[in-house]
């Protein structure tokens, strides 16, 4: 299970860390990603992080202002996402993979979403 959290609303070039818990696997055996779902469009691939950390990715609309980490010692991975846009404005999903490229494209298995609300 993946529980995401963190999510709310704040005003353009604010700051928000959210946050998703894993429980039942072990979560250090498995990369980490976020994604997200705007109203009216596609989920789409936001940032994700190999299962020890050492690499990461993140989609090119973000790059920059949102930086995604995780602790193995906690099951948790996190998105801090700074400078946030209008457009940022998205549920958030955290999900896992069996790799970094499986998270990026397909994930294995996805978590519950939370809302962000960026306003201008």
């Amino acid at each position: 299970q993946l529980q995401a959290s963190g999510g709310g609303l704040v005003q353009a070039e604010d700051s928000l860390r959210l946050s998703c818990v894993a429980s039942g696997r072990t979560f250090s055996s498995y990369a980490m990603g976020w994604f997200r779902q705007a109203p009216g469009k596609e989920r789409v691939f936001v940032a994700a992080i190999s299962w020890g950390g050492g690499s990461t990715y993140y989609a090119d609309s973000v790059k920059g202002r949102f930086t995604i980490s995780r602790d193995n010692a906690k099951n948790t991975v996190y998105l801090q996402m700074n400078s946030l846009k209008p457009e940022d404005t998205a549920v958030y999903y955290c999900a896992l993979g069996v790799n970094i490229v499986v998270v990026r494209r397909t994930p294995n298995y996805w978590g519950q979403g939370t809302q962000v609300t960026v306003s201008s």
